[in-house]
């Protein structure tokens, strides 16, 4: 079960600016803790042809598109060609990768996207990470708090795995779907190529090439042809 939640299998490890903070990770969501301040040391070495600091601790990329009415908070990344809808609100600690999207009234805060992942449409995305081309449908939020406010623990089929962290979002894996209205609770592991359906919700580990359509209805993918979504 541990290699299945490694980082390599879930991302495509080249396809973000972020990639290094997952280098000696034992499991992917320890890098959590560390977004905010890897992002600052990154932003620094961002060449400013390509990269305007707009803050002391924002870089945009200088073919991304930012609308006027979105509000952006550092340490932040945003890379080549994504684009930041109206109304958006990125609290910070954020690397949003090349092409993704971040739409109307969508909030995300300490949070990794790799490239081309998106969350066009009120969306929150807390202490998470979204893989390559990942999305998710409107109204799909990611919960990063218990309702206890107890620490989150991973759940597979075998274990329960602690974390040590007392917010933890969800990971997603590249071109997982997860449908609209669904909620990812707090340590949702979503699998590379996983489908969720709309309005789950969805806890623990979910594997790759899945679909899902309720906690007690999980099935495998079949018959799909993945090599020409890449």
């Amino acid at each position: 079960m541990r290699e299945l939640l490694r980082a390599d299998r879930l991302f495509d490890l080249g396809k973000s600016i972020a990639a290094g903070i997952f280098e000696g990770k034992g499991y992917p969501w320890e890098v959590l803790p560390e977004i905010g301040d890897y992002v600052k040391a990154l932003g620094e070495t961002l060449c400013e042809d390509e990269y305007e600091r707009v803050d002391r601790d924002v870089w945009i990329a200088r073919d991304a598109t930012v609308a006027p009415s979105a509000l952006i908070a550092g340490p932040t990344i945003i890379d080549h060609g994504a684009e930041i809808r109206h109304c958006a609100f990125i609290r910070g600690k954020a690397v949003i990768g090349k092409e993704c999207v971040v739409g109307n009234s969508v909030e995300v805060k300490n949070a990794i996207l790799f490239d081309g992942a998106q969350v066009p449409h009120f969306n929150y995305v807390g202490d998470s990470v979204l893989g390559h081309r990942a999305h998710m449908g409107a109204g799909a939020v990611t919960s990063n708090v218990k309702s206890d406010k107890s620490m989150v623990t991973v759940k597979t089929d075998d274990r329960r795995i602690a974390t040590n962290l007392r917010k933890f979002g969800a990971l997603l894996g590249d071109f997982a779907e997860v449908g609209c209205n669904s909620v990812l609770c707090p340590g949702a592991i979503v699998g590379r190529w996983t489908t969720i359906y709309p309005t789950c919700c969805v806890r623990g580990f979910v594997p790759e090439h899945s679909v899902y359509k309720d906690f007690d209805n999980v099935v495998p993918k079949w018959g799909e042809d993945t090599n020409d979504r890449k």
